[in-house]
Parts: structure tokens; C-alpha cells; sequence
């Protein structure tokens, strides 16, 4: 970074960015699991048409990650994420509105569109504004989905709780609503860092990215984040209910779980910046491991309660170190490609993870051998992480 360029205050992108994940990832990728159930019941909607939903936003976020990253390059990330805002607060203002199912399905693709032309862009601007903090910054923008998740899971289940129809519409017109105000705060105070080279063609970016071993080897490490954490959101909860855990207890666990998870993702990123994004990164998964392996071993109230404090603790530094060291070793003009060619491979571990978790539990009637082989898969991503090391930019 020039030292003739001012950089804008790491107090201000800090907030801004947490915002815009607020709006990207939660309102547009996760709150739908909470405004579901009466909005299925009051459209008359089948279970089978509102998952279908569900995965046409993730197909939606799937199929615009490489483009995103290109069009971030082209023509700065500031444009990319108030483009993705806006699809997101179309998306948000057409679910309060709209009832027919065709026009349910473009709303919910429009919010997946959104979250790839927001979070992957946002992620390398931050990183090339701040390359010596990058970690931190990409942390601390990662607490928003946790901050996010814990006002949605207080304040949805609450407006919604009255079944009828306005309830859950009045969510979506907010979530628009909050969307546009990020917008202006977009737009006012979010600055390009400077750009020395001309921007590259999709075809010249994953070029640049697959070329690059480091890049390559956080896409694959990526890929089994992607695979395990799904697996284990999906399904250790009930996990912990079959091995006799209380539900309400299981409901708090997880509520520890991304309550730890706001504070951890920052911590990771400042310790990465320090000892290696590579060294935190394998010391992550090996803490995921860990915790991953205690439930397994002993199927107990205390292991799940570990397992979950730990998981709160580790998950938000994989994604941390992961997307940091994936932008430490390219151009700033490239590193939104590199951040979209490795949420590639995340996205893919999460469309597979659930299909082969689901074979394997419904072979078993058992979860053990799902989250030991789950580990096994984290092992061979710590290995490959072990020693991996960022190349400073010159």
C-alpha cells in the first residue's frame, strides 16, 4: 500500500463491513430457516418446494462466486457489494410482497446472487486496504454472522410468533429496509483501495488462481471446511438429542456456540496475522478435531458441551485463516478471484456434505461413524495446512 494513499480508519470499515455481512450472509443466506415454518404454513407452500428454495439461493450464490470475483476486479470491490446489496434488498422487498411460487423462487435466487457479489468482494477489499491486518479485519467482518444470528434467533421466532401472514412479510420488509441503509453507509464511507495493474478476464483469473499452489491448497482446505462444518450444523445436534440430551439443553449449547463465536473470529485473525495464517490455521482444525472426536468416543452431556464451546471457539478462525491466507499471496486487483475461487470449493463441500452425511446415518442409524469420518477429513485438512506458508506480496 502506497504511502500516499490514506487509508479510511479500521473503526469505520470495521462496522460497515460487519454490516454488510449482517445483510449478505444472515438476512440473505440463513434467516430463512427461522421465518420457514409460518411462512410455509400461511402460503400452504410443501416442505419440498420451501427446501427447493432454500437451494436456489445456494445455487444462485454458487453460480455468480467466480463472476462476483471477476466483476470485483474490473470494477472495484465498492461497486460489486452495493451491486449485491441491492439485489439482496430487491430479494427482501419482493419476499414481502410477492406469493406466487415463481416469483418466491427469483426473490430467494436474487438473495443467493446477492451474498456472491457482497461477501467475497468485501473480504479481499478489506484485505487489500489493511494486508498487514488482514486476518483481523477478516475477523472481525466474520463476527457479524454471529452477532447476526443471535438478534435473528432473538427477534424473528418473537414477530413471527403470532403464525399469521403480515408477521413473517414485516421480516422480509425489514431485512430490505436495514439492506438500503447499508447501502448509503456503503456509498458514503466504503472506499476502493488503489488498483497498479489492469483488471484480468474470468478465464485470466482462474488462471492466476489455479497457477498459485498456496491458492490451490487453501481451495481444497476450504472444500473440507465446507464438508464438515455443514455436517456438523446439520446434524450434532441431533446427534446430541439421540444420545440423551435434553433439547433445551441442546437449544443452549448451540446458543453458547455462536455466542463464542462473535468474540472468536477476531482473536484467530489478530493471531494469524502474527504467527502465520498456516500455523493458526492448522492449530484451528486441530482444536475442530478434537472437539469433533469427543462426542464420538463418549456420547455423553459433557463431551457435547465441550464439543460445542470448542467448535464456537475454532470454526470462525478456519474461515478466518482460510480467506486470509488465500488473498496473502496475489495482487490486490486478483484477490477478489482468489477469495471466489476458493469459496468455490466451500460451497461444493457444502452442497455434497449433507448427501453423504444423510447416506451414512440412515446406513448406520447411528452418527459416530459420520463425525469420526469427519474428523478424518479435518485430519488430512490439517496436514495440508501444516507448514503452509504465505508468501508476502512484493
Amino acid at each position: 500500500m502506497s504511502d500516499s494513499v490514506k487509508r479510511p480508519s479500521v473503526l469505520l470499515l470495521v462496522p460497515i463491513s460487519m454490516l454488510c455481512t449482517l445483510v449478505a450472509v444472515v438476512f440473505g443466506r440463513l434467516a430463512y430457516g427461522l421465518v420457514l415454518p409460518v411462512m410455509r404454513e400461511t402460503l400452504g407452500m410443501s416442505y419440498s418446494q420451501a427446501a427447493n428454495l432454500g437451494t436456489l439461493t445456494a445455487l444462485g450464490y454458487l453460480v455468480l462466486l467466480l463472476y462476483a470475483g471477476v466483476f470485483a476486479g474490473r470494477h472495484g470491490g465498492k461497486k460489486s457489494i452495493l451491486l449485491g446489496l441491492s439485489l439482496g434488498a430487491i430479494g427482501f422487498a419482493g419476499l414481502s410482497q410477492f406469493s406466487a411460487y415463481p416469483l418466491l423462487m427469483l426473490c430467494m435466487t436474487l438473495l443467493g446472487f446477492g451474498t456472491a457479489f457482497t461477501f467475497t468482494p468485501l473480504i479481499s477489499l478489506l484485505g487489500a486496504w489493511y494486508p498487514e491486518r488482514r486476518g483481523m479485519v477478516i475477523g472481525f467482518a466474520g463476527s457479524g454472522v454471529g452477532t447476526g444470528i443471535l438478534l435473528a434467533g432473538a427477534l424473528v421466532p418473537i414477530i413471527t410468533q403470532s403464525g399469521d401472514e403480515a408477521s413473517w412479510r414485516m421480516i422480509w420488509a425489514s431485512f430490505a429496509g436495514i439492506a438500503v441503509f447499508v447501502i448509503v453507509l456503503v456509498m458514503v464511507f466504503l472506499r476502493d483501495p488503489p488498483q497498479y495493474d489492469e483488471p484480468v478476464s474470468m478465464r485470466q483469473g482462474l488462471a492466476i488462481a489455479y497457477q498459485n499452489p498456496h491458492v490451490v491448497r487453501m481451495a481444497l482446505i476450504y472444500g473440507v471446511v465446507g464438508v464438515t462444518y455443514i455436517v456438523q450444523t446439520l446434524f450434532m445436534y441431533s446427534f446430541a438429542l439421540d444420545a440423551g440430551v435434553a433439547p433445551p439443553v441442546a437449544g443452549r449449547l448451540v446458543a453458547v456456540m455462536g455466542f463464542v463465536s462473535i468474540f472468536s473470529g477476531p482473536v484467530w485473525g489478530w493471531l494469524a496475522d502474527k504467527v502465520g495464517h498456516g500455523r493458526a490455521l492448522t492449530f484451528c482444525m486441530s482444536v475442530a478435531i478434537f472437539a469433533t472426536l469427543l462426542p464420538v468416543v463418549w456420547p455423553e452431556t459433557w463431551a457435547f458441551t465441550v464439543h460445542f464451546v470448542l467448535v464456537g471457539l475454532s470454526v470462525t478462525g478456519l474461515f478466518t485463516s482460510v480467506l486470509a491466507a488465500a488473498t496473502s499471496t496475489v495482487k490486490p486487483q486478483h484477490a477478489a478471484m482468489a477469495v471466489s475461487f476458493v469459496t468455490v470449493f466451500f460451497a461444493l463441500g457444502q452442497l455434497i456434505g449433507p448427501a453423504l452425511a444423510g447416506l451414512l446415518i440412515d446406513w448406520q442409524q447411528d452418527f459416530r461413524l459420520t463425525f469420526a469420518l469427519s474428523a478424518a477429513l479435518m485430519f488430512v485438512g490439517a496436514v495440508a495446512s501444516h507448514g503452509s506458508t504465505a508468501v508476502a506480496r512484493s
